[in-house]
């Protein structure tokens, strides 16, 4: 998944060394926790696997593809299409119900059919919440609202979830509601989580320490 990946920001000077000569590699159905202390390039690490911020160095594969060899357009629908990112703040629309919400990455693709919205409602169900679909994120709990963010993420069946914190803005009972749905709904798909919370890292089996750019 990721080869010798190096990244690094220019200062005035020297530069800003945040990843170096990471390597990554998992197969479907595994899942990790990256943990380790604030600014240590957890996100980082994350964007790039993402294909939101290219390395300065080094090869990412997903689905034995280089997503960064690929145009602008053919990025954005690889992305839109293979890959699912979970935030710690959910970054919900607040303009749309929580059926809208989860269609986003649908549209990203074109049009959003018939069979879509009823995908979108079997998210919705299968995270507890479809008797909240015509819902505003404004009439939801913060775990509903996370819920509603990891049922988005799925919606193109993506052979990628990544989650950065997503039990960071959670209580204790609502974080292991949370960390039980990316568990059993990440079943054929790879999953990694970068968090500070060791009760997740725990839940998710491996668990990875990122320290001075080095996966440890």
């Amino acid at each position: 998944m990721a080869v010798g990946v190096c990244k690094s920001y220019p200062t005035p000077a020297e530069p800003l060394h945040v990843l170096r000569d990471l390597d990554l590699s998992l197969s479907r159905g595994q899942r990790l926790a990256i943990v380790g202390p604030s600014g240590s390039g957890k996100s980082t690490l994350l964007n790039i696997l993402s294909t939101l911020d290219a390395p300065t160095a080094g090869q990412v594969r997903i689905d034995s593809e280089d997503p960064y060899a690929l145009s602008a357009k053919a990025l954005a629908r690889f992305r839109a299409g293979r890959i699912g990112f979970v935030f710690q703040d959910h970054h919900l629309l607040p303009q749309c119900t929580a059926m809208e919400n989860v269609l986003i990455p649908k549209l990203a693709l074109g049009r959003a059919n018939r069979d879509d919205i009823a995908r979108a409602g079997e998210l919705l169900e299968s995270v507890g919440l479809t008797d909240r679909q015509t819902h505003l994120p404004s009439e939801l709990s913060g775990g509903e609202r996370q819920r509603v963010a990891i049922a988005r993420a799925l919606m193109n069946d993506p052979s990628l979830l990544l989650c950065d914190e997503p039990t960071g803005n959670l209580d204790a009972r609502t974080s292991a509601g949370v960390a039980d749905l990316l568990i059993r709904l990440s079943e054929h798909r790879v999953l990694i989580a970068a968090t500070h919370s060791e009760s997740l890292a725990q839940r998710l089996g491996e668990r990875r320490a990122l320290i001075e750019g080095h996966l440890q």
